[in-house]
């Protein structure tokens, strides 16, 4: 796993998980071209991958994942094509449910370069790929509002089609044959993701911080918009959108975070993390009308739950090279479990405490964690010896 194939990957990575953005910019333009409401379009595309999560990427521990990952990508671009020429909005929703399900080349490619990496570089490759993972999920939205401006929205997702389907020639030349890491029938390869999650302590304690991560960071950004919506900041949705540029400080983190992992300090370095994020909603609840607090709570913010993320999901990884395509599954699972309960309890608490009632949830849900933390004992943690 040399520099030049991890940064291939962490391209890839982040260009793959775009395809699920791009749309969020373009719905009131996709509304206006085809005369129906767009609101589904963004929808129908976390439905398919949350899909394809479940049902594609445990096939990575089964299956040669050079054809795996060069086949999705091109099936991708092939559901990208579909989106740029949809006449109506129903034949947009059945392809953006395909973009869904096909774009899951960013989960595949995870416990691939902990396969190919050494054991003492394993941490800093996975937090290079996924610092290329967020920045494809920041840099979508705003690439995708450019380009339609310059030349509508059926080019953005034909100009994502193109790129796509080269990055799947790319990929494919630059990686050799991988022979399956395991023979399992489907239906016991699906089964046997609950016994993963589940059997070992660490992975359970793991995707319980995962799960809260993923809660607190949603909630945060899903309640700072009906902050600085309503006064005294009354700001508009542009200068909201720009709030999210100060995110690129965790993509900076993401890929130092796997440093901390490869120096063996990776159980240590999570629990200061929570410390962080704590402080982070506590700078937040005394900010006020101050921009400059909010801001420094939103850096803190991003900065500790990259840290965790990366952490997290590199010491799940690191736990079994069999059955590592599982287990980033049962992690994305958890993410996008915390993630719903963070946007819904943002929705919940917001009419009734508003942001001091968020800020002292994230307090709490930060000690709940800190707790869960302290009983995954460093003794308990052995890495599994993880060669290609």
């Amino acid at each position: 796993m040399n520099r030049r194939l991890t940064l291939l990957f962490a391209v890839t990575a982040g260009v793959a998980v775009g395809n699920l953005y791009w749309a969020q910019p373009l719905l009131g333009l996709i509304a206006g071209d085809l005369g129906a409401s767009a609101g589904w379009v963004v929808t129908t595309t976390q439905l398919g991958y949350a899909v394809g999560v479940l049902l594609i990427v445990p096939l990575g521990d089964v299956r040669d994942r050079r054809t795996l990952l060069s086949g999705m990508l091109l099936c991708c671009a092939v559901a990208l094509l579909g989106c740029a020429l949809a006449p109506t909005i129903g034949v947009l929703l059945v392809a953006t449910t395909a973009l869904g399900l096909t774009t899951v080349a960013g989960p595949i490619l995870m416990p691939l370069a902990g396969d190919l990496a050494s054991d003492a570089h394993r941490g800093r490759v996975v937090g290079t790929v996924a610092s290329g993972l967020l920045i494809g999920i920041l840099g979508s939205r705003t690439v995708s509002g450019l380009l339609a401006d310059a030349a509508g929205w059926r080019a953005v997702f034909a100009a994502a089609a193109v790129v796509t389907g080269v990055l799947a020639a790319v990929l494919h030349r630059a990686l050799p044959s991988l022979p399956p890491k395991a023979s399992i029938g489907y239906p016991a390869l699906i089964g046997s993701l609950p016994a993963l999650a589940f059997r070992d302590r660490v992975v359970r304690r793991t995707l319980a911080l995962t799960t809260l991560g993923f809660a607190v960071f949603s909630m945060f950004w899903t309640s700072l918009t009906f902050l600085l919506s309503a006064p005294p900041f009354s700001f508009s949705v542009s200068v909201i959108g720009l709030f999210g540029l100060v995110g690129l400080a965790g993509a900076v983190a993401a890929r130092n975070a796997g440093r901390l992992h490869d120096a063996g300090r990776s159980i240590p370095a999570t629990g200061m993390a929570w410390l962080v994020i704590a402080l982070a909603f506590g700078t937040a609840a005394v900010a006020g009308g101050s921009v400059i607090l909010l801001v420094v709570a939103i850096v803190l913010l991003d900065v500790a739950f990259q840290t965790t993320a990366i952490l997290n999901q590199t010491r799940i990884l690191a736990t079994s090279h069999a059955a590592r395509s599982r287990l980033n599954t049962a992690f994305v699972v958890a993410s996008f479990t915390g993630a719903a309960l963070g946007s819904a309890l943002a929705t919940t608490l917001w009419p009734s405490g508003g942001w001091p009632a968020i800020t002292t949830t994230g307090i709490v849900l930060s000690c709940v964690a800190l707790a869960v933390w302290a009983t995954i004992r460093p003794r308990a943690y052995r890495p599994a010896p993880g060669g290609p």
